[in-house]
């Protein structure tokens, strides 16, 4: 990227700077083909279904994994 690039895109407001980064990863996870996925990666994302097919219960919904990260704070 050029220079002139970097500095156009630092002259732009956070939010606007937010909602290009939005809108570039949207047009990213359009593509999940061109995505690489290790072995490892692969691997663990299948045992970490396994374990979540063996026990659908065992886990925390995403609400309340948010509620214990805000108490945190």
């Amino acid at each position: 990227m050029s220079r002139l690039a970097t500095e156009e895109l630092l002259s732009l407001s956070v939010p606007e700077r937010i909602q290009l980064v939005e809108d570039l990863w949207d047009s990213i996870v359009m593509e999940p083909e061109s995505l690489p996925l290790s072995e490892e990666h692969r691997m663990e994302l299948d045992r970490r279904l396994e374990e979540y097919h063996s026990d659908p219960s065992a886990g925390s919904p995403w609400t309340t994994v948010m509620e214990r990260i805000r108490k945190r704070k």
